[in-house]
Order: C-alpha cells, then sequence, then structure tokens
C-alpha cells in the first residue's frame, strides 16, 4: 500500500506545523509517521525538468513559468541555489503574504494523505492563541478544514498542546502540561483528566531562532536551520559563531517560554487543585537538540513556577509526537 492509497474506516492524525507536516497511522496495532517538509521552492519551467523530477518521484506543481517544487526535496533545491525556501505558513498560522499558501499546503498535504476513502476520519491540529492576544485563528482553522474536505475527509481539529498531552500522558490520565516547541509557536496546554484547563501560544520558536541567526551571521535561515538540526547542542561551550549564536536565541527563546508559563500560571483563575506533582513533557522539532531539556528544566526551576512539577521530560519522539497525539484522539472518536 502507498501512503497514498486510503483504508477503509482508517483514522489519519494529521499535525500541521509551521515546519513539517507529519502523519500517524495505525495499523495491525502499529503507528507508523510519514513527513513533508511544508515548504516550496520556484524554479523556472522546462519540460525536460519536468520529467525528470517526475521519474524521481519529487513533488512538484506547475505553475506559468515556473515549477513550484515542495515538500522535503524543497529544502535540497534551495540549498543548491544558495535560496530560501518559501514558507505556506509563518508563525503558526497560513502565511498571508504568500498567495500560493493555501495551494501548496493542500498539495503537500494530498501528497501525505492522498484522497479519503468513503466516510474516513482526519483529525488535525491547530494553535491555540498568542499569551495576552485575541488571535483570530478561525480562518486558519476553517481553510485547513476545507481543504480537508475537498479531499474526502471527515475532519474534526485538536489544540495542538493538547494534542501532546495524549500522547505522552496517559499514565498520568492525561493530566499535565504539554508543550510544543515547532517552527512557528511553542503551543502550551494544561489539561486535566485529559480536559483542556489553560492553552497558549509564544511566538518565538524555530523560525526566530533561524532568522535571527541568520541576521548576525550572514547565513540563510535555510542553511542555519540545516546546521542547526544536523550538529547543534546547548552545552554552552559552542565550537564557532554560528554555535555559539544560536545558542544565544535558544537561551532567549528558553527564558520567554518560562516567562510566559510562569504568567500564565499565576494569572490563571479557577484553576483544579491538584493533590500531587504533575509531569511537563516538551516535543517538537526545537525540542529536539542535546541539553534542550536541562537547560529548559534549569531556567524553569530557577522562576518560581507556582505548580508543582513531577518531572519535566523531553516526548518519545518529540517529531511525531503532537501526530501521535491527534490519531489518539481521532480513534477516541470512531
Amino acid at each position: 500500500m502507498s501512503r497514498t492509497e486510503a483504508l477503509p474506516n482508517e483514522v489519519i492524525g494529521l499535525d500541521i506545523g509551521t515546519s513539517r507536516i507529519v502523519t500517524a497511522r495505525q495499523a495491525n496495532n502499529e503507528i507508523t509517521y510519514d513527513t513533508q517538509l511544508n515548504a516550496f521552492i520556484s524554479i523556472p519551467y522546462a519540460r525536460l525538468t519536468e520529467n525528470v523530477l517526475k521519474k524521481e518521484g519529487v513533488y512538484y506543481t506547475v505553475d506559468g513559468d515556473a515549477i513550484l517544487v515542495h515538500g522535503n526535496e524543497s529544502e535540497r533545491f534551495a540549498d543548491l541555489l544558495n535560496k530560501d525556501v518559501r514558507r505556506t505558513m509563518t508563525r503558526g498560522v497560513l502565511n498571508a503574504g504568500e498567495p500560493e499558501s493555501v495551494r501548496l499546503i493542500q498539495q503537500i498535504t494530498q501528497s501525505l494523505i492522498g484522497k479519503a476513502a468513503e466516510g474516513q476520519k482526519v483529525c488535525f491540529t491547530v494553535p491555540a492563541a498568542p499569551l495576552g492576544a485575541e488571535e483570530n485563528l478561525t480562518y486558519h482553522e476553517a481553510t485547513l478544514r476545507q481543504i480537508l474536505t475537498e479531499l474526502g475527509f471527515e475532519a474534526t481539529s485538536l489544540n495542538e498542546g493538547l494534542a501532546v498531552v495524549y500522547s505522552e500522558l496517559e499514565s498520568s490520565n492525561y493530566t499535565g502540561i504539554g508543550i510544543s516547541c515547532g517552527g512557528g509557536l511553542c503551543n502550551v496546554c494544561f489539561s486535566y483528566l485529559s480536559v483542556p484547563i489553560l492553552s497558549f501560544s509564544v511566538p518565538k520558536a524555530g523560525d526566530f531562532i533561524d532568522a535571527s541567526s541568520a541576521a548576525v551571521t550572514g547565513e540563510r535561515p535555510n542553511r542555519i536551520r540545516i546546521l542547526k538540526e544536523q550538529s547543534f547542542y546547548i552545552n554552552g561551550h559552542f565550537e564557532n559563531k554560528i554555535q555559539q549564536v544560536l545558542g544565544v536565541y535558544y537561551d532567549d527563546m528558553i527564558e520567554t517560554l518560562v516567562k510566559a508559563l510562569r504568567t500564565a500560571f499565576q494569572g490563571a483563575r479557577n484553576l483544579p487543585k491538584i493533590s500531587r506533582p504533575i509531569p511537563l513533557v516538551l516535543s517538537g522539532g526545537s525540542a529536539v537538540p542535546r541539553g534542550f531539556r536541562e537547560r529548559f528544566e534549569s531556567v524553569l526551576r530557577a522562576s518560581a513556577f507556582p505548580i508543582e512539577l513531577a518531572e519535566i521530560r523531553t516526548a518519545n519522539d518529540p517529531l511525531t509526537a503532537t501526530a501521535n497525539g491527534a490519531l489518539i484522539a481521532g480513534l477516541s472518536e470512531a
């Protein structure tokens, strides 16, 4: 079975992130994942080029005199051409400054999940509003739902931070804090017995680190992201300027996230009275570098955080936890 062939009654968990789109499926009690970069790059159209891309199985769309290469291969073309990829989303929502955003996110999503079998369900993730803001996420959620409906799916949405809770906190009856540190946002959800009590996002995440580091070093953000994902780790000792700059902006992101956590929980009303400490789980691509959890825990423990925590740990697989949580939510309603 190819990944774009749907099975009857198969439920799909879909993490639609700023940086990547990830799917989760369950078959024979085994969960499998697929992922594509949520980005594209434009190259000049030539019939020979199109034929080669088709032969190599590269996902693309023809747009007049250009070929839009999307998904994972866009990163390789961007690096070869010394250009930056274009994004369908920014800060967790559809990119209003990119006219191709809706069409390309549909193409990338379809490359992963195909068209639905009759009555097939998909549960997709959406971000929370930024802390202290009343940002309207209605258009973003409605557009994603329309894209999935046009592919034939029965679509339901799920808060991204809550998806982390569903994925990682079954042992505490889904009570705890789930944090997804992605490309555009850090999404936070405090859940009590699976019920979301407090949700918000922080608009400093992987893209902020990449863009800020690129501005200081003169590298392209795309190149910074590749270097960050390949070799960066947080230990206070850096081999070169790029590593040092990445460390500075990672610290900035972590300190901003911790400050937002403390502010949100100190200001929250009607929090349930919990008799024992609760777990906190970190996930998402920006939480992957070695040393991230230790640095986050050090800053949080020093912040007079008002909630007693039993543990602070990283998700079993930070890159797929949100999609897995969406799958769990979808299966529970199937």
